[in-house]
């Protein structure tokens, strides 16, 4: 998607700080943290939202947690605790529409969220 941010930065117009990537999973720390470690895990296949996921893409949404796992591990929160979450459309507080799932850690985080 041309205008998509995450896709730039799928194809290198914009450069993330890169936590951990493979074939088909980038990671990369959000621009406005919520919490000392704020990553964003994305599929390198574009889908807008929660609600366009396919059956087809049953491996590559368990694979977005899986990297969810490693993140935890390489920025040191996986003992003390991290939260996910990913937000599907507006209301929801999803703000790009690539699927994206935070993975926020490094302090206390109440609950509930907001």
């Amino acid at each position: 998607m041309a205008d998509c941010l995450f896709c730039k930065m799928l194809a290198g117009k914009i450069k993330p700080d890169v936590v951990y990537e493979n074939d088909r999973i980038m990671a990369f720390r959000d621009i406005n943290p919520q919490a000392p470690v704020h990553v964003l895990i994305i599929p390198k296949k574009h889908i807008a939202t929660i609600n366009d996921l396919h059956d087809t893409d049953t491996l590559l949404a368990g694979e977005i947690f899986i990297a969810a796992k490693k993140v935890a591990a390489l920025t040191g929160i996986a003992e003390s605790g991290y939260r996910t979450v990913m937000n599907c459309n507006a209301d929801a507080g999803q703000s790009v529409f690539h699927i994206h799932l935070h993975v926020l850690g490094g302090r206390h985080l109440e609950w509930p969220p907001g």
